[in-house]
């Protein structure tokens, strides 16, 4: 996987493990088809006694070769180094160090979104003393039964690779390993490195081979011919069939090869969030997306369809419907996925491959015998796919525009303002399911969604990322009120290097999405509002008195307050055209309801109370049995 490097056994270079990590890192590349470029493109900090002298030193010694961002919360360190490297196709991503302690396992939950959404990350938190020679050190957990654990052990399960440098030399296999996982197309998540702090400021003479450029092709396998027959017989016999394109089109880059599979054969594309924007929003076979948060057409073509083809998707139960999705007899799947884990799934027929090199080969064996479905079968989605705009075009307009907006006129405003060049960065909230459905991509890399963790905080420092990673792009974080006080934190380091963000602010005055999700499974919308307590000790009273928009304001960035739709637009235009972070704040129409868009069109399973005494519980258990009974088990 990796170039060979030339080797020499006597020429030596003495310097720290940090020192030694530092310029081993800014000396690996990445290739694929043909395009080099650095792995770890710069270092994200936050630096305390377990990283200071060690990594703190060392990024001071090689501040020409190591790029350094300084972060305010070890979390959304990493959220920033994700987005930057989904941007970067994953081809390249940014290292985050942490002193030991709560600055250790501050990163777990980012390490977890990495993993989850099969995005690299490298992570350097400190650790304890490897000697023991001080023992515990401050911030350190003292485990009885294990005197080899420290927090950092918290980062395995989160973690696709996990080391500790316990001695110098064993800096050159771990981080040599952390490599090959970073770029491991299969493999790749959260990579750590954990680095006590007496070893990172350990001197050792270190083989000049080590620091040598190294460049690591990122693999593009083809699909096994065998499984390409198969495949390729069992597209011909089907009907109805319908493409779930989910996030590995994007990782692969495989959008134009979707794309000429996609009109050879007539066949419809749905998307999962991860894959919306695989084809443009107005591509013919484009028909958005598929899911508990899908369209009604992508919906009701995979209730129909007799096969499902999977082109880089994990089968989310937001996908599938929690299993009640795909209900047609004897419906079959086919998995295009570069990891035998996915293609297995649903028990489908696995097509192991790189999702642009099995679509293209999918194509040329189709167009041999020149296969495509029926033409009133393409008619068919076509009109409802025309239908389903006709709802998304009356939920952006606003005829009244000097009153309060609706979230969807929110989005409908930024719809209308922004080109193929702009992304919009989304993550939690009732903000997923309204873009999944309404929103119209135009470009393969405009539709930003992490929904594989769904991380409340994630967007405004991904938004960093992205930024920095694509530069020249116009990147929007869209945030509600909720997410954006788990953490606002890095709008500091956007104001102090000059990272011209767009914030769009949301205020609805709670957690409106699980506000919604509450009262539809009987939890009556408790403890989701924003409001003061009532005297019966609910969250029932008036709005809290808090100024968001001031709170974004008194960290150095520029606000502009909208209260109608007309403001709104006015507001986004000039947002748009500024060359410093900038915050759109607006305040949606109704706190009572989650946002106003088509309901969802297929269901989701959150379990509801067996036994209740109260009606509303009651009610949503019998509700919920006659959705249970649909569900099925694809064997």
């Amino acid at each position: 996987m990796t170039a060979q490097t030339s080797t020499t056994r006597t020429s030596t270079t003495r310097l720290t493990v940090a020192q030694a990590l530092v310029r081993f890192l800014a000396a690996q590349y990445t290739e694929r088809d043909g395009v080099r470029q650095r792995l770890i493109g710069a270092t994200w900090g936050i630096f305390g006694h377990g990283n200071v002298a060690g990594l703190g030193q060392a990024l001071v010694e090689y501040a020409d070769d190591m790029p350094f961002h300084q972060g305010r919360n070890e979390q959304s360190m990493v959220h920033a180094a994700v987005g930057y490297a989904r941007q970067s196709n994953r081809l390249s991503t940014h290292a985050v160090t942490t002193s030991i302690g709560p600055g250790a396992t501050n990163l777990v939950t980012g390490a977890a979104l990495a993993t989850i959404n099969h995005l690299p990350v490298l992570l350097l938190p400190g650790d304890v003393f490897a000697t023991r020679v001080a023992d515990p050190v401050l911030q350190q957990l003292e485990v009885p039964y294990a005197g080899d654990l420290s927090v950092n052990d918290s980062l395995r399960p989160v973690s696709k690779y996990f080391d500790r440098v316990t001695r110098p030399e064993a800096l050159i296999p771990a981080a040599l390993q952390a490599m090959r996982v970073l770029t491991d197309p299969v493999e790749t998540g959260a990579v750590t490195l954990a680095l006590p702090q007496d070893v990172q400021a350990e001197a050792y003479d270190w083989p000049d081979a080590f620091f040598a450029e190294r460049t690591w092709s990122v693999r593009r396998p083809g699909a096994d011919p065998a499984e390409l027959a198969e495949a390729v017989a069992t597209i011909r016999s089907a009907r109805r069939p319908l493409i779930v394109a989910g996030g590995g089109v994007h990782h692969s880059r495989a959008e134009e090869a979707l794309a000429e599979f996609a009109e050879a054969t007539g066949i419809p594309v749905a998307s999962t969030q991860a894959g919306k924007g695989s084809l443009r929003h107005d591509h013919p076979q484009d028909v958005g997306g598929v899911g508990h948060t899908g369209t009604a057409t992508a919906d009701e073509l995979a209730r129909t369809a007799d096969l499902i083809i999977g082109v880089g998707t994990r089968y989310t139960d937001f996908t599938t419907a929690s299993n009640t999705l795909f209900a047609a007899d004897g419906v079959r799947f086919l998995n295009l996925n570069i990891a035998p884990y996915d293609g297995h799934k649903l028990a489908g027929l696995p097509l192991v491959a790189d999702a642009r090199s099995g679509l293209q080969e999918l194509t040329e064996a189709l167009l041999l015998h020149g296969h495509r479905v029926a033409d009133a079968y393409v008619t068919e989605y076509g009109d409802d796919k025309e239908r389903w705009e006709q709802r998304v075009d009356a939920c952006y307009e606003a005829e009244e525009p000097d009153v309060r907006p609706t979230q969807p006129q929110v989005l409908g405003a930024l719809d209308a303002l922004v080109d193929e060049s702009d992304v919009i960065i989304n993550a939690a909230g009732s903000l997923p399911g309204d873009l999944h459905k309404l929103w119209r991509a135009r470009s393969r890399d405009q539709y930003h969604l992490e929904y594989g963790y769904s991380c409340m905080g994630y967007e405004i420092p991904a938004a960093i990322g992205v930024k920095l990673a694509a530069p020249e792009r116009n990147v929007w974080a869209l945030v509600g009120d909720g997410t954006y006080l788990m953490m606002p934190t890095e709008i500091v380091t956007a104001v102090q290097e000059g990272i011209a963000i767009k914030i769009l602010l949301v205020q609805n005055h709670g957690y409106a999405s699980i506000g919604g999700l509450s009262e539809s499974v009987g939890g009556e919308r408790f403890g989701t509002a924003y409001r003061f307590t009532s005297e019966d000790g609910t969250f029932t009273g008036a709005p809290l008195p808090v100024d968001l928009a001031a709170n974004v304001a008194s960290l150095g960035m520029r606000v502009l307050r909208a209260k109608t739709v007309r403001e709104l637009r006015a507001a986004l235009a000039e947002a748009r055209a500024a060359d410093t972070p900038t915050c759109v704040y607006v305040e949606t129409q109704t706190a009572d309801t989650v946002s106003g868009p088509p309901p969802a069109q297929a269901w989701w399973d959150v379990p509801v109370a067996e036994t209740a005494t109260r009606s509303s519980a009651v009610k949503a258990r019998e509700l919920y049995e006659r959705h249970v009974s649909t569900r099925r088990r694809h064997l």
